[in-house]
């Protein structure tokens, strides 16, 4: 048979439809593997996508996540702390004693496992802004074991050992973290890497901004400055050096007042001063005999010290006060706003001033000095670059501009939208349908986890982002600066910590 004789022949690879089948084989297991990592990046984003809280409930603390539910029964007598919203890490004190001021801590997850099991302690990180407000490291942790103090992430990874005897943040600064060993201070980020070495009394912010550089002092009481990649830039030989600091220009104490001096140590100003607050674009606010001017860096007199207090708003143009009331003056020392406000701030990031004259509504002001929008400020987001103000009892969006927005193109992530009718509140769509009647007396935008709070007879609830109700309006929030809701949990009083109730 002729078949019979063909495979009785030298066998042969045919290789295209050798390298077809193996292209197949690879294709299928790439799609395979694409799946399965599709699969995999669906699971973790609903994880992460998940987000925490602490929560208060019969005197005792515990979590819930971003859709109210219970993750941890509130059973323990302190906070718990949740470090990071998105992490599954909540730090836990107990065992408290407030006589000998002694405590416990450890870590839980979400199924109120212990995790990082292997040190004595594990706590946050806390950092208080201006305002004296708490804000915990979101990355890192502090950890003990032994009596010694040492770093994690928050992923439970050691990033620093445990052999120091404090570890604590620089109060209102990001990434700067002191480590202190034998009496002497050093500074580490985030991830523990070594900025400054430990050899100095203390260390102090500079600036806002860490990447400025830090304040140190010696043993000797002598002032210097380090940047941060622990480079001395000013020796420590000076009484003091105050957290002011613009342009490489330093603000030192000299004889009997301050001096300004540059990175090299060249003293700029021509005299001493009784004080230096403020450097900004080469300009520098200056106190003499209790009142304030400017001078240049070359130190000329630009405004006179006739003023009880001057900031910086425009271009040459100063924020002044004077017999108690604020106004604007320009680098000629000549009134551009007059002396009639209450209070005045300018938005750098926005290039506009609020102005107020009773403290409660305010002129918005361009950089022309033009009044373009007038009414109470409810939100300055320089972040998406838009402002919130009542004007006649209605809420309005404006961007930077001065154009007015519909809400639905500032809050675009939202389904629902706040709405007002015969004086009562509701909520539209997208489509401006309405989902929610016009009939509560006070309510808020849907925030970021989907929920709105409504106000009727002066009590509070709340609704989901369908517009059902999830909390029934029975809550007196009167005593609460802030109205959140996540489910049936409300903000507690102390806004500050963070922390739902109902």
């Amino acid at each position: 048979m002729s078949r019979g004789r063909r495979y009785n022949k030298e066998k042969k690879l045919n290789l295209k439809k050798v390298f077809a089948v193996l292209i197949a084989i690879i294709v299928i297991i790439m799609v395979a593997i694409g799946i399965r990592k599709l699969l995999s990046q669906d699971k973790t984003e609903k994880i992460t996508n998940e987000s925490y809280y602490s929560a208060y409930e019969n005197n005792k603390y515990g979590i819930i996540n971003s859709k109210g539910e219970t993750i941890i029964e509130p059973a323990y007598a302190e906070l718990i702390i949740v470090p990071n919203q998105n992490k599954d890490v909540f730090l836990c004190t107990y065992d408290v004693n407030y006589e000998s001021n002694t405590y416990k801590t450890k870590a839980l997850n979400r199924k109120n496992e212990e995790i990082f099991t292997n040190y004595d302690n594990v706590e946050p990180l806390e950092n208080h802004n201006k305002n004296n407000v708490i804000k915990y490291n979101s990355s890192t942790l502090k950890v003990q074991k032994d009596g010694k103090y040492g770093l994690i992430n928050i992923e439970g990874k050691e990033i620093l050992p445990c052999e120091y005897d404090k570890i604590y943040e620089i109060n209102d600064l990001e990434n700067s973290i002191v480590v202190e060993k034998e009496g002497k201070v050093g500074l580490v980020d985030n991830n523990g890497k070594i900025v400054i070495d430990i050899k100095y009394k203390q260390i102090k912010k500079l600036t806002d901004d860490y990447k400025n550089g830090y304040i140190v002092v010696d043993e000797n009481e002598k002032y210097g400055t380090v940047d941060c990649a622990n480079n001395i830039v000013l020796e420590n030989k000076y009484d003091e050096i105050k957290p002011v600091y613009d342009n490489g220009l330093y603000v030192v104490k000299a004889t009997e007042g301050y001096n300004i001096v540059d990175k090299k140590g060249n003293i700029i100003t021509k005299k001493e001063y009784q004080n230096i607050v403020k450097i900004q674009n080469n300009k520098i606010v200056v106190q003499e005999n209790k009142k304030y001017g400017v001078i240049s860096n070359t130190g000329e007199q630009i405004i006179p010290c006739n003023y009880e207090e001057i900031d910086f708003a425009f271009t040459d143009s100063y924020i002044v006060k004077k017999e108690g009331k604020y106004g604007i003056v320009n680098s000629k020392n000549e009134f551009i706003l007059e002396a009639k406000y209450q209070f005045i701030q300018y938005i750098k990031e926005a290039d506009f001033v609020e102005a107020s004259e009773d403290g409660i509504n305010s002129n918005i002001i361009n950089n022309k000095f033009e009044t373009n929008l007038t009414g109470i400020v409810s939100e300055i987001n320089t972040e998406k670059g838009y402002l919130k103000l009542r004007i006649n009892d209605e809420y309005k969006y404006y961007n930077f501009k001065f154009e007015e927005k519909d809400v639905k193109d500032i809050l675009t992530n939202n389904e629902l939208f706040l709405s007002k009718k015969d004086g009562k509140y509701g909520f539209i769509n997208k489509q401006g349908e309405v989902i929610v009647d016009y009939i509560y007396d006070d309510a808020t935008e849907q925030n970021s986890l989907g929920y709105a709070a409504i106000n009727k007879d002066g009590k509070w609830g709340s609704i989901d982002k369908t517009g059902n109700i999830i909390a029934n309006v029975e809550n007196d929030l009167s005593q609460n600066p802030i109205i959140d809701f996540i489910g049936t949990w409300h903000l507690m009083k102390d806004a500050n910590i963070n922390c739902y109730t109902r």
